[in-house]
């Protein structure tokens, strides 16, 4: 007797929905589909991206923050202008132990092919070496990160 067995698909049987390097091409199409060189950081929770001029304002009764984005490091003549609604008002500790007051607002993250929405906070990057940080709660669930790799996913367009 031959015995049936009924076929998984790859995400029922485990395997990851997108495997993505230490460091990735992303782009936020609801702030101008700009595409920002990111640090996947699975030991910061919360992601960021460099916003500088962030000034709070309110919108039919409700709270945004409009901002601008030097999407490229070591150019700040680039800057996109956007607004967002704002989720909340988080006091984040960085990797230093300084804790920041920072505005939170949901966007989409598309890495290659996939798109979800995540929190980002709003903060100055100046410092760092990328103007985003990708945190672990906003990774697609099932990710995998390889940290021995970079930029395993198609550049999104």
């Amino acid at each position: 007797m031959v015995q049936k067995t009924k076929s998984k698909s790859a995400a029922a049987a485990g395997a990851p929905s997108i495997v993505v390097g230490w460091r990735e091409w992303v782009s936020l199409p609801a702030l101008g589909g700009v595409r920002v060189k990111a640090k996947i950081d699975t030991g910061a929770r919360t992601s960021a991206i460099h916003a500088w001029k962030v000034q709070p304002f309110e919108k039919d009764g409700a709270n945004w923050v409009r901002f601008d984005l030097h999407p490229n490091q070591d150019d700040n003549k680039t800057r996109i202008a956007c607004e967002a609604p704002v989720i909340d008002s988080r006091l984040i500790k960085s990797s230093n132990g300084q804790q920041q007051r920072r505005y939170v607002i949901r966007t989409p993250l598309q890495i290659g092919p996939h798109v979800w929405p995540i929190e980002l906070t709003l903060t100055r990057r100046d410092e760092m070496g990328f103007r985003m940080l990708v945190g672990r709660t906003a990774l697609k669930p099932g990710a995998l990160v390889n940290p021995s790799k970079s930029y395993l996913c198609p550049t999104a367009t």
